[in-house]
């Protein structure tokens, strides 16, 4: 399944409800960022080492899959309403992180031995 075919689940779900006069930008953004503090919530007060182990638990396992699910569903709708092509807008951005990033000179690195 592609995020396309999500996109298509979303509107006949949204359709078949009538809430489209719902989501405008500004109530999906809002919805957004409500899901993702409930997201950051999950791992808030885990140590490092807790937030690496988090599929061990099967409880905050389920929860960070939902709250995973709820991020990629409201911003999938909102890049919906606005038009926006995802993966051509996160590769423009990985691109100029490229620049604005450049990896280390490897020739200059100092090893310790």
């Amino acid at each position: 399944m592609t995020f396309d075919d999500v996109t298509q689940r979303l509107r006949g779900f949204a359709a078949a409800r009538a809430w489209e006069p719902y989501h405008t930008p500004k109530n999906l953004v809002m919805a957004l960022s409500g899901e993702v503090g409930e997201l950051t919530s999950l791992f808030q007060w885990l140590t490092p080492e807790e937030s690496d182990a988090w599929r061990e638990d099967p409880e905050l396992a389920a929860n960070v899959l939902d709250e995973m699910a709820d991020v990629t569903l409201y911003l999938l709708q909102l890049a919906d309403r606005l038009g926006v092509d995802l993966a051509a807008a996160a590769h423009a951005k990985i691109d100029r992180n490229e620049v604005r990033f450049p990896p280390p000179d490897q020739s200059n690195a100092t090893t310790s031995a």
